[in-house]
Order: structure tokens, then sequence, then C-alpha cells
């Protein structure tokens, strides 16, 4: 098998201090997270930007201190969030790809999304997919639901983006496909053999679906954007701590953990 791609997702847009009291919110915060995850064995980390405020921002100028900020300390791989939060708008959720980083995540279809929608029409995505292209940006395509691996097809015959992709499957959102063993299946089984995936599972099927993932061969994204928690009303220390366990269970199963140059190699950036 391929080595394992470890994806730390250290903020997010929906969870609080209230949630999780160690959350990091500041430029120098999610840098400084970002470098413990990077000791811990991840090599990818998945970017929600704060404002002052800690509310959600797509502001370019964040990203661009969280990122420079990041490469101080590591070479881990800076991937924005084109996503944002329900209620940014796609001008604004395209900002952090003036940035061109190596990767970024590029949403392939709208769903419900706890008590709001999740908006990403063909024309949204259409446009994402363009803009990354131009500025030589790897989408990593995130997957809902089952017609959105469709909807990432349809890219490929369109030319707006390039194969192999690597698609993470974020499953367990409230609204959106369940987070269950047969759901991940049923996913990976519908992607071609030359794509690359990672799964993120939300709350409770992080840990399920992230074991799966290193048995499948896929890769695997926890951290507090998708779990606050280490075990069952057990709050995380820190996005480092849920990295560590992947890695020691990996480890106990003969999968060797990706450096981020190594998950470059894979991921073809």
């Amino acid at each position: 098998m391929e080595k394992l791609i470890i994806t730390a997702a250290l903020t997010g847009a929906e969870v609080t201090r209230e949630n999780q009291p160690n959350l990091p919110l500041t430029p120098l915060e999610i840098a400084d997270e970002a470098y413990a995850c990077y000791k811990a064995g991840a090599s990818i980390v998945h970017i929600h930007a704060r404002d002052t405020e800690g509310k959600p921002t797509q502001d370019k100028e964040v990203y661009r201190a969280i990122k420079e900020a990041i490469a101080l300390k590591c070479n881990i791989i800076f991937q924005p969030s084109t996503g944002g939060a329900v209620w940014h708008g796609p001008d604004e959720r395209l900002q952090p790809v003036d940035l061109k980083p190596e990767m970024a995540t590029l949403s392939c279809g709208t769903c419900n999304f706890g008590d709001d929608v999740f908006m990403n029409s063909e024309a949204f995505i259409e446009k994402f997919a363009s803009r990354m292209l131009e500025m030589g940006v790897k989408p990593e395509i995130e997957v809902f639901e089952r017609g959105m691996i469709e909807n990432a097809k349809k890219l490929v015959k369109k030319g707006l983006v390039k194969e192999p992709l690597h698609v993470d499957f974020v499953l367990g959102v409230p609204g959106a496909c369940p987070g269950t063993p047969e759901d991940l299946m049923y996913m990976v089984n519908q992607i071609p053999k030359n794509w690359t995936w990672t799964v993120a599972g939300i709350g409770r099927s992080e840990l399920p679906l992230a074991v799966m993932a290193i048995i499948l061969g896929g890769h695997v994204r926890v951290g507090f954007e998708d779990n606050v928690y280490y075990e069952k009303g057990v709050l995380a220390s820190s996005n480092a701590q849920l990295v560590e366990r992947i890695v020691r269970i990996a480890k106990e199963m003969g999968r060797e953990i990706a450096s981020p140059d190594e998950a470059r190699q894979i991921l073809g950036l």
C-alpha cells in the first residue's frame, strides 16, 4: 500500500471555544497547531481562517498570514478551504486560491448542512475549478453525497480538472450522507481506481472510518473541524492528539506514514 497521508483539519467554520476550549483561532495559534500536527505525523493541514473576533472569514490576507506563519515552521502541505462558512458567497470563498497554495478544497455539490444548506451550483463548481486550474492549484474534491462524484467526473470531461483526482469523502454531516462503513465502501467503489481518496468522518464516525481507510489503502483526515472529542464525553487535548492516535493505529497495522514530501509525490503536487 501507499504510505498513509494524514490531514489535520484544525479549526473549521462551525466549532467554537465553547465546544472545544483548545480550538486554535489566530494565525499564530493555527500555525503552532499545524506544527504540532506535523511533528505528530500529519502531512497536510486543512485550514479555515478566523477573524480577530474568532468568526469565520475567507479574507485572503488572513489566509496569507496563516500560510506564511506555517511555512516558517515546517514544510507541511497548506490546504485552504474554499467552502468557508455556509453564508459566504462564491467570490469570498475563492479568495485563498489567489495565494497559489499547492492544494485547496473543491466542494462538488449542494447538500443540507445541519440547519443550513451548503450551496454549490454547477456554475459555482466550474468557476472554482477553472480558477484552481488557472492558478496551478490541485483541488481536493469534497464529496458529501453520491452525486458529487458524478459532478467531479463531469469536470474531468470538460477539462476543468486533471486526473488522477484526489477525493475527500466527508461523511456524517447532519443532513448529508451518514458516516457508516457501508456508506464509505459504497463511495470508494464509485471512483476510478487511479484516483486517491481520504475520509473525514464527522463526530463519532471519525475513528471507525479512519481505521477503515487505513485498511483499504485510503487516507485519513482528523481534527477539531470534524470532531472535538478523543473518546465519548472526553474532549481531545489538541489536534495533534488525534493525529497521534492515527499514527499509532496505522503502525500497529503495518501501514507507514507519509511525510509531506512523500504526500506530494503520491498526490502529484
